[in-house]
């Protein structure tokens, strides 16, 4: 043996549906358009509906990819 230490890395992998409700949560946090008072996210700018559908059809698992 060497001597040296062995490093195991793990790949973090996060889950579609997390991934595509953190990147609408994010989205409407900083959105100016009107995300980020809206009591419903129907009521949100269009990214933030496009976003809030990517979340709802991953969720229900028709959508395996996110933007």
């Amino acid at each position: 043996m060497t001597g040296g230490r062995v490093r195991a890395t793990a790949r973090r992998v996060e889950i579609p549906m997390l991934r595509a409700y953190r990147l609408w949560f994010e989205h409407t946090r900083k959105c100016a358009d009107g995300c980020k008072h809206v009591h419903t996210a129907q009521d949100g700018c269009e990214i933030g509906r496009e976003l809030w559908g990517t979340y709802r059809l991953t969720r229900i698992g028709k959508g395996g990819t996110t933007p």
